[in-house]
């Protein structure tokens, strides 16, 4: 058969380098994968001696949570730049979160017209409703739902409390679509917030001191009991801390479609970048310390993370800078266009396999969210991206 293009070079399969391979696409499909001489193509791209990876997919970021969907343009130029091919997009988006099938269609012409990048969308529900619209966005075309426990805006991104909880989870149990949870409890962040205000600590390490750990296993334990009792896969949307990991894992050996990602940050902030960083270092859940790094790493190697994500969430500068008040900064972390470069590089630091990146930043996501195979992977089938 004909290819429109030929690209050479080592191959990086989840499972492996394919060392002076060939990708072979016809009509923007991979129709052929090997080793050696290539066929014909009218095209032809050699980059043997270097690395090919399947574009990355990221299971995490917000486009609009800032800007609302102009963001959406912007966010997918970064996203091409650092090797993110397919979005996964929060619904939390500036003014309306996508909480029905119309606001889902209205989202969608907007990524089809601005992106430059392939996205799939979360949808989400109200906080004073809305389970009924879950079936509904299912059937439009969302890939995961996306759902709090802790509230930043009443609107844009609430806290559903346990009773509406539960009830969406069954709905979303009967369209079979993963549920991903922003995992901290409101109580224990609120108190602990208010007692660091009254001694006048508002410096960067109290955002860190005010978010716990416990605050985000509290939440865990919850959202993972919803699920044995829903049948839902329910999933850690962010988990800082092994232990999140290690609740999920618990919970499936109990019959739960259990699991948690761990967003790049996790495997290479710390606590003291906290402090260097100011505002611009403030992410929720916040950086741990460099022993919760290792045990994280400890994770991965166990095969307990489900994927890696950026949680791209930009600011513009003035909400970021730190002027005496860490609370008052927004919380969120660019992460797009260095995804690839400072994955591998962490990969490469401690002497493992880039096959792992073409696993937990393609493959897997792509996996969790309906995508594969149609994304993720350098397989035959498979988008080229």
């Amino acid at each position: 058969m004909g290819f429109d293009l030929v690209v050479r070079g080592s191959l990086v399969l989840a499972d492996g380098v394919l060392e002076n391979g060939y990708v072979a696409v016809a009509g923007g499909v991979i129709a052929a994968i090997g080793h050696g001489i290539p066929p014909t193509a009218n095209e032809v791209v050699d980059h043997r001696g270097k690395l090919v990876f399947p574009g990355l997919v990221d299971g995490h970021m917000h486009t609009s949570s800032s800007t609302g969907w102009s963001g959406i343009e912007g966010a997918s130029m970064s996203a091409a730049a650092g090797g993110v091919t397919t979005c996964v997009d929060m619904p939390y988006d500036v003014p309306r979160p996508v909480t029905d099938p119309g606001i889902l269609a209205e989202k969608i012409a907007v990524v089809n017209a601005t992106s430059h990048v392939d996205m799939a969308l979360y949808g989400t529900i109200r906080k004073d409703g809305g389970v009924d619209q879950i079936a509904g966005l299912a059937q439009a075309g969302v890939c995961s739902f996306k759902l709090s426990t802790y509230e930043y805006d009443a609107v844009r991104f609430p806290r559903i409390n346990n009773t509406m909880m539960v009830e969406a989870f069954f709905e979303i149990a009967k369209t079979g679509l993963m549920v991903g949870i922003h995992n901290e409890d409101q109580e224990i962040v609120e108190g602990a917030i208010a007692a660091a205000k009254a001694t006048g600590r508002t410096d960067p390490i109290m955002h860190a001191r005010t978010r716990p750990p416990l605050c985000e296993t509290m939440a865990d334990l919850a959202i993972f009991e919803m699920a044995l009792e829903t049948g839902a896969h329910v999933h850690i949307a962010h988990s800082s801390l092994a232990r999140g990991f290690d609740l999920a894992e618990i919970f499936r050996k109990q019959g739960a479609m259990t699991s948690g990602e761990a967003c790049i940050q996790y495997l290479c902030m710390t606590e003291e970048d906290l402090v260097r960083l100011q505002g611009f270092g403030k992410c929720n859940p916040p950086f741990r310390t460099a022993d919760e790094v290792e045990r994280i790493w400890g994770s991965i190697a166990e095969g307990k993370v489900a994927y890696v994500s950026t949680d791209h969430a930009p600011w513009p500068k003035s909400r970021k800078e730190y002027t005496g008040d860490i609370f008052a900064c927004g919380a969120g972390l660019t992460g797009l266009q260095s995804f690839a470069p400072l994955m591998f590089t962490l990969l490469a630091e401690r002497g493992l396999s880039p096959a792992l990146m073409a696993s937990l930043c393609a493959e897997r996501p792509a996996r969790f969210h309906g995508l594969f195979p149609k994304k993720g992977a350098i397989r035959i089938g498979c988008d080229a991206d």
